[in-house]
């Protein structure tokens, strides 16, 4: 049978209408389509169907194949031009409102967008996974979905034909069918399957009437792996909650590191090609050299600058809760434990972890660590099963941890995989040019702090901190200069406002230079200078009554004779 070929003039809305229509008829082809533009929806459907299109309505008019030349265009011009030089044996038809060739076409094209509909919603019906029974008024059933014979068991072709009101009157279906109204969290037996349910039924109204009814269900199996995993979630969110303090980013970048030395810069620009990897990375230095600061602004800097910065003081957690700290703990792994708990790592995950004073890890844990950075797995404590954690690593030491190889109480292959990218801090003493642009960088953040307008410092007091050593390095110049600046009363820092606290925290050999002082001023000046080293956490006073080579008890004595706790 030989198809009609019809040619469109016109592809505003009546031509669009009457292509998608004609474009599915199997006795009809169409050859052509003519607009003056080229980019309306008709003509833009046209073109992906790769039917013959042009801004020319003539050159499609005057085609010989056409049989049959629809003009949409609403005007009577561009009819009566079509007329005049079409193909001799073409038929010209005018698709206008009202016209009974677009009544015939309009309802043709709603005819389809319902089909279309329909098989929308039967797709979509069919791949939930709640179950789903509809009836018609009478309590017919006329359909059920996959996941209706999934969860009950019964074939479609067993229910459908059945009437509700006998296979399973007592359902939220039947119920909401009599009550002719909602019925939610309904608890049921499917009739006909034993199956507990929860349901959730109601009529289905066109037009004010009651025409039928639905019902969407669950077993109650499924409502209860729900709830586990609830409370699942509930555990993991109420530990983000108890941990979201500790989620902090990264609070320092590169332009907060001050220093135009050599042996500063050429450290500050191993730690920006540092930032450019996901590499772990060593920060070696004595006690005040920044290499916190330093973590900081490689996190600040790196792919991971958007997850979380996370701090583990290796040596302020006690070595018997720091496994939990780091890898966290499932519940009544011990006592106490009460609940699950997230580990730093956990928290941490697509971020940097930083290990601060990484020497004071117990070997154990060290295992854990190195296994976290080889295969990015660990274990939560009274765990079974591996976790996988995206954590970045970044560890510090003031202690030469090849040292601690050497005896043993490091692990050398951990070393290894820390010790990618080694960063080595240098001393203060080491880079005293840089003491000028550190004081006014710490006078300007501690103008702010301390509500002060100082300026600078005198010559002669900038002369006294080059002079000196340093042996908390820049923390103890920040120290210093903060509580010389309490004390001052005019713009500038002089010599006399910094000689008072210039070497309080020396060695012995720097303080023998110094003026003689009485004994229990000597000795406060040792306590402060041991707190200020090794912190005053519980574990910072171990280390500092063992470096003080007195008892745990008798540092405490002594803080409380010269009333510093």
């Amino acid at each position: 049978m030989a198809k009609n070929k019809v040619a469109i003039v016109g592809m505003g809305n009546k031509g669009s209408s009457v292509y998608r229509v004609l474009r599915i008829m199997e006795s009809v082809d169409v050859v052509g389509a003519a607009d003056l533009n080229m980019t309306t929806p008709g003509m833009m459907l046209v073109r992906r169907d790769r039917v013959f299109v042009t801004e020319d309505y003539e050159e499609l008019v005057v085609k010989p194949e056409v049989d049959t030349i629809i003009v949409a265009t609403g005007g009577t011009e561009v009819l009566e031009r079509v007329q005049k030089v079409k193909s001799a044996g073409a038929t010209v038809l005018e698709a206008r409102s009202g016209s009974l060739l677009m009544d015939i076409l309009q309802s043709k094209e709603e005819l389809l967008d319902v089909k279309k509909l329909k098989g929308e919603l039967w797709a979509i019906l069919n791949s939930v996974q709640e179950a789903i029974e509809m009836a018609d008024n009478t309590g017919l059933i006329k359909y059920v979905n996959p996941a209706f014979t999934r969860v009950t068991g019964i074939p479609e072709e067993v229910r459908v034909g059945k009437n509700i009101f006998e296979v399973s009157p007592h359902g939220a279906l039947a119920n909401s069918l009599v009550k002719q109204k909602p019925v939610v969290g309904y608890r049921s037996k499917v009739g006909g399957s034993g199956v507990e349910v929860i349901s959730n039924a109601s009529p289905i109204v066109v037009e004010g009437e009651i025409i039928g009814g639905v019902v969407v269900f669950q077993p109650i199996t499924d409502i209860l792996k729900l709830m586990d995993e609830l409370q699942k979630s509930t555990t993991i969110i109420e530990n983000l909650y108890a941990k979201i303090d500790q989620i902090t980013g990264s609070k320092f970048t590169f332009d907060d590191l001050i220093g135009t030395s050599k042996i500063f810069q050429a450290s500050l620009e191993m730690a920006k090609k540092a930032a450019r990897n996901d590499s772990p990375v060593l920060l070696a230095g004595e006690t005040g050299t920044g290499k916190e600061l330093f973590a900081h602004a490689i996190h600040q800097a790196s792919n991971r600058r958007g997850k979380p910065f996370i701090k583990v003081s290796c040596a302020s957690v006690p070595e018997e809760l720091l496994e939990s700290e780091l890898f966290g703990h499932e519940k009544g792994a011990f006592t106490g434990a009460v609940k699950t708990k997230l580990g730093k790592v956990e928290l941490a995950n697509g971020g940097t972890l930083f290990l601060d004073e990484i020497s004071e890890m117990n070997p154990y844990l060290q295992g854990k660590l190195l296994r976290l950075l080889q295969d990015r797995e660990f274990e939560r404590v009274g765990g079974s099963h591996g976790a996988k954690a995206d954590v970045r690593i970044i560890a510090a030491t003031n202690i030469d941890l090849k040292s601690l190889v050497r005896r043993a109480r490091f692990r050398e292959e951990l070393y290894f995989r820390l010790n990618v990218i080694e960063i080595n801090l240098p001393p203060l003493r080491q880079r005293k040019e840089d003491i000028s642009l550190l004081v006014d960088n710490l006078i300007t953040k501690l103008n702010r702090k301390l509500g002060k307008k100082i300026k600078g410092v005198s010559p002669e007091a900038l002369q006294l901190l080059a002079n000196y050593d340093w042996p908390a390095n820049i923390r103890e110049l920040e120290s210093v200069v903060e509580r010389a600046m309490v004390s001052v009363d005019n713009d500038h820092i002089g010599q006399q406002h910094l000689s008072l606290y210039i070497g309080q925290f020396s060695n012995t050999q720097t303080i023998s230079s110094t003026e003689i002082m009485a004994l229990d001023k000597m000795e406060q000046i040792m306590l402060k200078a041991a707190l200020m080293r090794y912190g005053e956490t519980l574990e910072g006073k171990k280390k500092a009554a063992q470096a003080l080579n007195i008892s745990l008890a008798t540092l405490y004595n002594k803080l409380k004779k010269y009333n510093t706790i």
